[in-house]
């Protein structure tokens, strides 16, 4: 994972990720996933589930900031 600076998000940062079948799922946004810049692809970011603790790496273009 990389540090993306002044991105989107930043680390720590409560976010949504939308769910193939329309609903949100809350998450903890971690950082940035370097997969896409090594071998192309989108881009993803890496995200913790607080409900099961379990991470994952997901396109960017499903992550949306979470209003607390």
């Amino acid at each position: 994972m990389t540090d993306i600076g002044d991105g989107l998000f930043h680390k720590g940062q409560n976010v949504w990720v939308l769910q193939s079948d329309g609903s949100q799922r809350a998450a903890e946004y971690v950082g940035v996933g370097e997969t896409s810049a090594w071998f192309g692809g989108p881009p993803t970011v890496i995200v913790v589930y607080p409900d099961t603790r379990s991470g994952e790496s997901v396109q960017v273009d499903r992550v949306i900031a979470r209003e607390d």
